[in-house]
């Protein structure tokens, strides 16, 4: 019953997840929710941050499982199966998403370390293919695979593996321009779930507002809203902003389109793009031309 139950959830992982991003990015398309802004740049940026890692990193985690695991911990094989089922999802969710939280927020305030997420915030739109869109290097160091690796190997299978589809599903829920979480702040009768659920879990409001290319509009939140799962970390650290209302326009305020291979091969590539945070001699970080726009409109107000 074990091994069909974590088959199954292997299989979530693999074709369940690849059917549910075709699902979603079919209605993106269908509906025109991408507005005509996905350029061929994008289009091959998405299509190569979603397909070729896979595949590398697959046999990176294999690698890193069946010879690294063993040699680090030796005879600790299995040695936390005794752990119940639900406890132990607990365990992981709470360890990977708090530290996916924080690899996240750094990756925001530290200009060495900003160009490498930079590429996940230069769509000008929402999609689920914008989930997969990050830097090569900011994929490698992820701490959610080894953890996951390594919770298998130490006997958390079931949890570790049902975890990852459900983050990985919800991940790609809050990117996906379908803004289903809308029916619940129409209807007054759900504005108590949709109250607990907001604060609980990051949602496509929230995390919409993450990718805003403005900040202090009282709508767009890039410098907040760092969840991936879980919303009560920035409710904790306080970087939380709730305002249940999506952003008119989404990316950089100052993005020069650079080429896909730069974005996603930054540093080994540099984008040829004068002046651009990616090209080479190009500033670490930036100002952002919306932030000063707000500024000055309200000193004129």
């Amino acid at each position: 019953m074990i091994k069909f139950f974590e088959s199954a959830i292997q299989n979530l992982n693999g074709w369940g997840i690849m059917v549910f991003i075709f699902i979603l990015g079919s209605l993106e398309l269908f509906f025109g929710l991408l507005e005509g802004k996905w350029s061929k740049n994008d289009k091959i940026l998405d299509v190569v941050c979603l397909v070729v890692p896979r595949f590398i990193f697959s046999a990176l985690i294999g690698f890193f499982s069946l010879r690294i695991l063993p040699f680090i911990l030796p005879g600790l094989k299995n040695a936390f199966a005794w752990i119940p089922f639900t406890f132990g999802f607990f365990i992981i969710l709470v360890t990977i998403d708090l530290s996916q939280y924080w690899y996240h927020r750094l990756h925001h305030q530290l200009p060495v370390l900003w160009r490498f997420h930079r590429t996940h915030h230069s769509a000008s739109y929402m999609s689920v293919v914008v989930n997969s869109r990050q830097n090569i290097f900011y994929v490698a160091f992820l701490s959610q695979f080894y953890i996951t690796a390594a919770l298998v190997y130490l006997g958390l299978g079931g949890p570790a593996l049902l975890f990852n589809g459900f983050q990985t599903v919800w991940s790609y829920a809050c990117h996906t321009s379908v803004k289903w979480d809308k029916v619940l702040y129409r209807y007054r009768v759900l504005h108590p779930l949709a109250w607990l659920l907001e604060r609980l879990l990051v949602t496509p409001a929230t995390h919409h507002a993450h990718h805003a290319a403005s900040h202090g509009d009282g709508v767009g939140y890039y410098k907040g809203n760092f969840g991936g799962i879980l919303f009560i970390w920035d409710i904790i650290f306080g970087t939380a902003h709730i305002s249940r209302k999506y952003p008119k326009q989404y990316g950089i305020s100052n993005y020069e389109d650079d080429p896909w291979y730069a974005q996603w091969l930054w540093p080994l590539f540099k984008s040829h793009v004068i002046g651009s945070e990616l090209a080479k001699g190009g500033p670490e970080v930036k100002e952002e031309t919306h932030d000063l726009e707000i500024i000055k409109e309200l000193q004129n107000a």
